[in-house]
């Protein structure tokens, strides 16, 4: 036998796996532009006001444009006031926080200046009656699945759904203790959703599956504000083992 026959009958090394991705190893976004749709809501002021106070640049959107300025002149740390165009024109990520009853109609006007952005949709359908709260089921399935099919064009994820604006507006609060369900379809765009929660001090975004399971998601706000009245809390979540 020649050694080259030998050398061809040696099987060869196998190559070595890349090592797994650390789920916790996440983008800096420190640079990017948030725009808040809905800015001047509680929902939505409450989460400008925190991630401006954690250093990011933040602009609060309204349909007019006035209202946002009032607004953002009340947060301060650097927070601006636009219409919601430019508020969208101008940011890199868009949060969405409007009243359900304006979901879809806000952001189908929008879909051009939203074309090419990563929208964070944090909308909770639901209905009120003598009962206490309970969820809506839209059409699509969920708001964000909603805003996916309204915005083609645009990265749609979901976060910030099982916050309390009261804890979020509470400037003798310095840390939100709690985790942020992140849903969406592309790992890169609910990283950087992740990272972003992960700038409120005490917050940590969590992934939480594709935007198929944002309706359970949306629901559980209901069974929150359940949970709130009976114990006169502000309940939030944690995800252990992770």
């Amino acid at each position: 036998m020649t050694s080259t026959d030998s050398a061809a009958q040696t099987p060869a090394t196998p190559p070595a796996k890349a090592p797994a991705k650390d789920p916790w190893d996440l983008p800096d976004v420190s640079g990017l532009v948030v725009g808040v749709l809905g800015g001047t809501g509680p929902q939505g002021k409450g989460l400008a006001y925190r991630l401006a106070k954690a250093g990011q640049k933040v602009i609060i959107g309204s349909r007019a444009a006035d209202r946002a300025q009032a607004a953002a002149d009340e947060l301060g740390h650097g927070v601006e006031g636009a219409d919601n165009a430019e508020t969208a024109r101008r940011s890199d990520i868009v949060i969405v926080a409007v009243p359900w009853e304006g979901h879809g109609k806000t952001l189908e006007s929008l879909r051009e200046e939203l074309t090419g952005k990563l929208v964070v949709d944090c909308v909770n359908p639901l209905g009120f009656d003598k009962k206490g709260a309970y969820a809506l089921k839209p059409e699509e399935g969920s708001a964000a699945e909603q805003a996916a099919a309204l915005l083609p064009d645009s990265r749609v994820a979901a976060a910030f759904h099982h916050l309390s604006a009261v804890l979020l507006m509470d400037t003798e609060i310095d840390e939100i203790d709690t985790d942020v369900m992140v849903l969406g379809e592309e790992r890169a765009d609910v990283e950087i959703v992740q990272a972003l929660a992960g700038r409120i001090l005490g917050m940590r975004g969590v992934f939480a599956g594709r935007l198929r399971n944002a309706h359970q998601v949306e629901s559980l706000v209901a069974n929150l504000i359940s949970v709130n009245r009976r114990y006169k809390a502000h309940a939030g979540l944690r995800v252990t083992d992770v």
